[in-house]
C-alpha cells in the first residue's frame, strides 16, 4: 500500500523536533510554515544554490517534453516538482544539502537508462532508486559492530552497545527522502537501506559522504539492491518514543531475522 502523509495542518510540530527530521532545522521556514513553499521558494539564493538543478512545477506542458524525470535533470537542469506535495519538497531540501550524492545518482539513472531505454529497468536502477528513497550513509569507527550488523543481531547492535551510537563509534545520515516523508508520521517504525564507511574517524562528515558519492559515481556500489545493508533506523536511541526499554527490541516488527543465505558486502574504507 502506498503511503500517504498526514496533510501538513495535520502534522505534529514535535516531530521535526526529533531525529531525523531535527536535523533539517535549517529549513524550518520551508517545512513548518503555515503555507506550502511554491517552487520559488525553494530556489531562492537563501535556500537554493545556483550550480544546481531549478525545481520547476510539474505540469502537463512540461512533461510534454517526452524526456525520463531523470534525463531531464542531466540534459535541461529541471527537477519536476509537485505543488503541495511532500515528497517533492524533501526530495529538493536533499538535492540542497547533498548534492555530490544527488549528482552521481542521477548519473549513474542516466546511463543505465541509455543502455535499457526508459520503459525497463536494470538491477542498478533498483539499487539506484532504492538508496535516493531510503538511503542512508552510516559512519563506522568500530568494525568490530558489524558482526552484530550482520547477523542482524539487533538487540545487540542498538541496546547492548546502546553507547555507540552516543559516543560517535557508529552514526548514521539520513539521505533518502522517502524516509524523511514517513518521519512525518512518529508512530511509523524506520528502516533505511545504508552504504557503510568505515574508517578511524569516519563520524558522519564530508570526508564520508564524499566517499559514497565516489563509490556510486565510479561504479563501486549500488549495482545491486542486495548491496544495501537493511538498518532499523528506530532502533537508534532517541529516534522512536518507545525505544528507551529493552522489549522493543524484543518485539518491534522492524526488526527482522536474517534471511537464510543472505550476506553483506564489505564496507567502503577511508584512508586514515
Amino acid at each position: 500500500m502506498r503511503f500517504v502523509p498526514p496533510a501538513r495542518e495535520q502534522i505534529d510540530p514535535c516531530v521535526f523536533q526529533r531525529p531525523p527530521l531535527v536535523a533539517w532545522d535549517e529549513y524550518a521556514s520551508l517545512l513548518c510554515g503555515a503555507d506550502w513553499p511554491d517552487v520559488h521558494a525553494l530556489n531562492a539564493p537563501s535556500v537554493h544554490n545556483s550550480t544546481l538543478p531549478q525545481f520547476v512545477e510539474q505540469t502537463p506542458a512540461l512533461l510534454a517534453d517526452g524526456r525520463h524525470y531523470e534525463q531531464r535533470i542531466a540534459e535541461r537542469g529541471l527537477v519536476a516538482t509537485r505543488a503541495g506535495n511532500w515528497h517533492d519538497l524533501l526530495n529538493a531540501l536533499v538535492w540542497r544539502r547533498f548534492p555530490q550524492l544527488k549528482r552521481a545518482l542521477n548519473v549513474r539513472q542516466v546511463a543505465e537508462i541509455a543502455l535499457v531505454g526508459p520503459k525497463q529497468r536494470t538491477r542498478a536502477q533498483c539499487a539506484l532508486t532504492h538508496f535516493d528513497e531510503a538511503g542512508i550513509v552510516v559512519a563506522l569507527r568500530d568494525p568490530a559492530l558489524l558482526a552484530l550488523w550482520d547477523a542482524h543481531d539487533w538487540h545487540g547492535l542498538f541496546w547492548r552497545e546502546r553507547a555507540a551510537w552516543q559516543d560517535g563509534r557508529i552514526a548514521a545520515t539520513v539521505f533518502g527522502h522517502a524516509l524523511l516523508e514517513h518521519a512525518l508520521t512518529p508512530e511509523k517504525y524506520l528502516c533505511g537501506k545504508a552504504l557503510v564507511v568505515q574508517g578511524p574517524a569516519a563520524a558522519c562528515d564530508e570526508r564520508a559522504l564524499a566517499a559514497a558519492a565516489g563509490a556510486i559515481a565510479d561504479r563501486l556500489v549500488l549495482n545491486d539492491p542486495q548491496e544495501l545493508r537493511p538498518l532499523p533506523l528506530s532502533g537508534i536511541p532517541g529516534w522512536h518514543a518507545h525505544n528507551d526499554t529493552e522489549d522493543f527490541y524484543r518485539c518491534a516488527p522492524c526488526f527482522q531475522p536474517l534471511r537464510a543465505g543472505r550476506r553483506y558486502p564489505s564496507p567502503l574504507v577511508l584512508p586514515s
